[in-house]
This record gives structure tokens, C-alpha cells and sequence, in this order.
């Protein structure tokens, strides 16, 4: 078929440049004295239109001849050329409406309620304002801090989010920024974060973000899923995490940390021996070993070796995230490393898939999802939200993985470097534990008896909460504390900062006193919504449960047999890689009591 627009357009064109002189002449006689010969002309001029549009019309039929007579790959060269351009005309538009025009409408509509931010910069938003600000404070930090040997700070938001610190007294507790396409509206307002914190609507969700940029660690699981998808995957995996089915898993927790007692045990040649040990790598094992056999059962060697892969996509993914739309489609090195671990992931998940299909197996988390997948899908391997069963059995295993494992290890670090500064805490914590396992014997009753440790790891999780920001998405206009947040808005809460604000927690809030939650999170801040380590909300952690409970095993376990201290090796450098964690590792002394 011809492309008739582009002899159509030539004409046009042609009409347009012929009427353009016709104008441009009849303006200069106008203006010029000779009005006479100016008038008389434009007769003359008209006659010259006329034979433009003659001359056009001449030309038209040519183009039509031309095209009609022409190769057949000339004519599909020509329809492949507009097809491309028109495709890439359609993209740019999409594009400016994708980073100019829809950013501009939310930032409007928030404008006008009172809501102001910094300015962002084309394309990567307000990125470049973030690292200006975060080299500015690494600049002042090398010219002022020349003691090494100095105390370990807890209040380490300021230092790591310098930006949100800065925008945050310029801009009030309610503020707006972006990195690349990603909009955020700021909020520590308690009052605000109450709301947000207690709203149960469906239309308050996950960021797309974590279904896309970050699509290979969590894909479309409980963790990243919204609406009837989301309800879907948290009815069938909460109440496998629910109290009563933890009590069954204590034990295995129990098997596999006396396995890590026994390795340190063996590194101690006697009594008196002190040994200095790295506990992060350790406590990972020890972490993926109770979640592989919790998640996995008898399969359990494989699942660590798929965690192992798990950990090593969470470290290439939290090098850069720049939230710049399309970035993820580019072959970096670093996409092309998270594409072949991603496959290699799915690819070891679904093979031990296979190797249930068939066979009598114990009840276990894969087999729950498993359970789950088979009987909500349909003929066509679909589920009824429309995720396919391989998808929910992949997706939810590496949520598993990364709510499990990951953060309790780090957790369990944390723990160990607070109770080895804390002297005075790590005996109290200890007696208790000495006290309610006497006879030997430590099981869930006994592990919800533990206060002191209880309180320790809730101070723990204050001042060093593995996830650092809880964010949701408005799905629609919604309306908190009187403000209209637009659809599509996300919504951040800065759980570090407003874990750690003196006006909730009091002047010790940089402090580490677990003595703050003796009565409860009621009793430890004025407002319990302050208090948010797993979540808020709906979406709030399913496993809290299977976290707080293996939490207490490792402590108490350790405890039990050694006495630690901190290495004067150690660096307290806290480290944002998806996660807070410690950067240069923990470093203990340990010695057997």
C-alpha cells in the first residue's frame, strides 16, 4: 500500500513556502512609500499564488506517478522508515508525559496544599542535590574527624541520609523529592504517620518499584504485590507464620545453632582462650540453615546453595538504584550479572519444584506454597489473580529468603555488638537465660519468657532497623491529616529517623536503653506508630513471628556459653545496602564461660 501522506505532506509544504513569500512580500510593499506599486502588485501576487498552487497540484500528481511506478522495496523502505518514526514520535510523547508532564501535575496539586520540596533536575530528579549534599558531609568528615578511637554513635540517619536531615529542617516534617522517576512525599509528622500507619484500605500499596527495578530479589510476591493480589498471597502464607505453627520450628532452630556453638567452641583451645571472630558470615549460615530447613525440609542443602545466590543478587542490586525509567532494560554489566543469577535462581527454585510433584512430603513453607499455588490455579496454570504458578512459587520462596534470613542475620549482628559494648546488659540478658533453661531444655514457652532478652533485641531493632524507609504508594487520591496525596504519589516514612526523634523517644533517644521498653511500646514512646521495624499497617512483616522467635534462640544459645567483647579492631560503620547492616563486619572477642 502507498504512503499517500508524503506526497500530501510535500504538497502542503510546498503551499506553505509559496503563501510564507507571498505574505512576506506583501508585508514589505505595505511598509515600504510605494503604496501604488505595492497595490497593483497584488493582483500580480495573487496570479503568482494561483500558479503555485498549479505548480503544486503538478507536483502532487508526480509524487502519486512516482510512487505508483516505483520498486516495491523502495515503497517498503519508505513504509518501514515512517512506520519507526512515527513509533519514536509516539515514545518521546509518552516519554515527556512519563518525566515532564504527570511529575508536574503531582508536584502541583501538592504545591498548592502547602507541600514544597527541593526543585528536581531533569531525568534524574533530585540524585544530583543527594550526592552533592552526601560529599559535602564525607568532605567535612575527613578534614574534622582525626580520631580514630572515637565512641560509638548510634545516631547514625543524620550521617547516612544527610539530604533528608537537610531538606527536612528547610522544608518541615512534610516534604517532596525524587530520585529519577520516583516521587516521594517525605513524612515524619507523627500525626500524619499515625494515619498512614493505620489505614487498612487496599488502595494504600507497595511502590512499583519494587515489582520492577527491583523485580529479581522479590518479583511479584507477598513483599512488592498490591490489591487482591497481594490479599491472595498473604491469606495463604501468614498463617503458616502465625505462633502456633513457630512452635513446632523452635527446635530445628535450636539443632542448628548449637551447630555454630560447637564451630566457635572448636576455635577455642581451652578456658581461658579468648579468639577474635567475625560473627556476620557465621550468623548467615546459621540464618539460612534454620530458613532452608524451615522453607525447604529435607531439601535443605539445596536451598541454602539457591541463598547463596539470593545474597550475592541483593549485594550487585544495592550498588546503584537510580530509579531512572528503562535503566534496568540496559545490558550493564551489573543488569547482565542479575539477569544470569536471576535465571540461575528461578531455574534451582523450580527444579526442586519437580522434585515434590509426585511425593509425600513434610508439611514445610515450600510445600505450603505449593498447596496454595495448586489449588488456586486453574487449567491454564494461572492463578485467579492472574500470576502464573510458577511465579508465586518462585517469587514468594525469595521473599522467604530475603524476610527470613537476610534481616535476622543482620539483626543478630547488631544484637551481639550492642550487648558486647553494653556489659552490664549482656549479664543481665545472660542470668536469665542460665535461669530459665536449667534443666536443659529451651522451647517456645520458655523463649516467651525471656523478657530481658525480649526488651534487648526491641532496642536492637530502634536503633538499627533493617529496613530503613516503609513506603506505599497511593493507588488513588487519598487524604491524610487534611492533605490530598495524588494517585501514583508514594508515600515515605523514614523509620530510622523517626525511631531515633527525642521529641518521641525522649533526650536518650540516641542511646542504647532497653530498659525504655520494660512496659511495652506503650510505655516506650509517646506514640506507638514511632515504633515500626517490621512495618505498618496491613503489610506489616508476616514473619515477625519467625524472626523475633530465632532472634531469641541465637542469643540465648550463645549466651549460654560464651562472654564477648568488641574487638578493638572493630569499625562501626553502618552500611545501607538494601538493608542496614554493619560495613566492615563485627568483630568479637569471645571467650568460653
Amino acid at each position: 500500500m502507498v504512503p499517500t501522506f508524503i506526497p500530501i505532506f510535500c504538497w502542503i509544504f510546498h503551499l506553505f513556502i509559496s503563501f510564507f513569500f507571498l505574505l512576506r512580500r506583501k508585508k514589505l510593499l505595505v511598509h515600504s512609500h510605494r503604496t501604488e506599486i505595492a497595490t497593483s502588485d497584488l493582483g500580480f501576487q495573487f496570479y503568482q499564488y494561483c500558479s503555485a498552487c498549479s505548480c503544486s497540484l503538478i507536483f502532487l500528481k508526480k509524487c502519486f506517478l512516482y510512487l505508483l511506478e516505483a520498486e516495491g522495496k523502495v515503497i517498503m523502505m519508505i513504509a518501514m522508515v515512517s512506520v519507526v518514526l512515527g513509533g519514536f514520535i509516539v515514545l518521546l510523547v509518552h516519554l515527556f508525559s512519563l518525566l515532564v508532564i504527570k511529575p508536574s501535575l503531582v508536584r502541583a496539586k501538592l504545591h498548592r496544599q502547602g507541600i514544597s520540596g527541593p526543585s528536581p533536575h531533569f531525568l534524574f530528579g533530585n540524585i544530583p542535590d543527594i550526592k552533592r549534599i552526601q560529599l559535602q558531609l564525607q568532605l567535612t568528615a575527613i578534614t574534622t574527624s582525626k580520631d580514630q578511637n572515637v565512641s560509638i554513635s548510634h545516631c547514625w540517619p543524620p550521617t547516612m541520609f544527610p539530604y533528608l536531615e537537610q531538606w527536612r529542617n528547610q522544608y518541615g516534617k512534610i516534604f517532596m523529592y525524587s530520585t529519577g522517576n520516583i516521587h516521594q512525599l517525605s513524612i515524619s509528622d507523627i500525626e500524619m504517620v499515625k494515619e498512614v500507619s493505620l489505614c487498612t484500605s487496599l488502595s494504600l500499596g507497595k511502590p512499583s518499584y519494587l515489582s520492577k527495578d527491583r523485580a529479581p530479589l522479590f518479583g511479584k510476591g507477598i513483599i512488592s504485590s498490591n490489591g487482591p493480589v497481594w490479599a491472595h498471597q498473604r491469606k495463604i502464607i501468614a498463617p503458616e507464620l502465625y505462633l502456633d505453627k513457630i512452635k513446632g520450628m523452635v527446635n530445628l532452630m535450636v539443632d542448628s545453632t548449637n551447630a555454630l556453638v560447637r564451630s566457635w567452641e572448636a576455635k577455642l583451645d581451652h578456658k581461658e582462650a579468648v579468639t577474635e571472630i567475625k560473627v556476620d558470615e557465621d550468623l548467615r549460615s546459621l540464618s539460612a540453615d534454620v530458613i532452608s530447613r524451615a522453607c525447604f525440609g529435607s531439601n535443605y542443602s539445596e536451598g541454602k546453595e539457591i541463598f547463596t545466590n539470593l545474597r550475592n543478587l541483593q549485594q550487585i542490586m544495592s550498588e546503584g538504584f537510580l530509579g531512572i525509567p528503562g535503566l534496568r532494560y540496559f545490558p550493564s554489566k551489573n543488569n547482565r550479572q542479575m539477569w544470569r543469577l536471576t535465571k540461575e535462581i528461578n531455574t534451582m527454585i523450580l527444579k526442586l519444584v519437580k522434585l515434590r510433584m509426585g511425593a509425600a512430603y513434610e508439611k514445610d513453607l515450600l510445600q505450603m506454597i505449593l498447596e496454595g499455588a495448586n489449588n488456586s490455579g486453574g487449567s491454564d496454570g494461572l492463578l485467579s489473580n492472574g500470576i502464573s504458578q510458577d511465579e508465586f512459587i518462585i517469587d514468594n520462596c525469595k521473599t522467604i529468603f530475603f524476610a527470613g534470613h537476610e534481616t535476622t542475620a543482620i539483626t543478630s549482628s547488631w544484637c551481639l555488638m550492642l550487648l558486647a559494648v553494653h556489659q552490664d546488659w549482656q549479664a543481665r540478658a545472660r542470668a536469665e537465660v542460665l535461669e530459665a533453661c536449667k534443666d536443659g531444655i529451651l522451647d517456645a514457652d520458655i523463649l516467651r519468657s525471656m523478657k530481658t532478652l525480649n526488651i534487648v533485641i526491641q532496642e536492637t531493632l530502634r536503633l538499627y532497623p533493617p529496613a530503613v524507609f516503609v513506603v506505599r504508594t497511593a493507588l488513588e487520591d487519598m487524604k491524610f491529616k487534611g492533605i490530598v496525596v495524588p494517585k501514583g504519589m508514594n508515600i515515605q516514612i523514614p523509620v530510622s529517623i523517626m525511631q531515633q526523634d527525642p521529641d518521641l523517644w525522649g533526650p536518650d533517644a540516641h542511646k542504647f536503653n532497653p530498659e525504655r521498653f520494660a512496659n511495652g511500646i506503650l510505655g516506650a514512646c509517646k506514640i506507638p506508630q514511632a515504633y515500626m521495624p517490621f512495618g505498618v499497617g496491613p503489610h506489616v512483616c508476616a514473619g515477625q513471628h519467625l524472626a523475633m522467635a530465632e532472634l531469641k534462640v541465637i542469643l540465648s544459645l550463645i549466651l549460654s556459653k560464651f562472654e564477648f567483647s568488641l574487638s578493638p579492631a572493630y569499625q562501626h560503620s553502618p552500611a545501607f545496602r538494601l538493608v542496614i547492616e554493619p560495613g566492615q563486619g563485627v568483630l568479637l572477642n569471645l571467650k568460653r564461660l
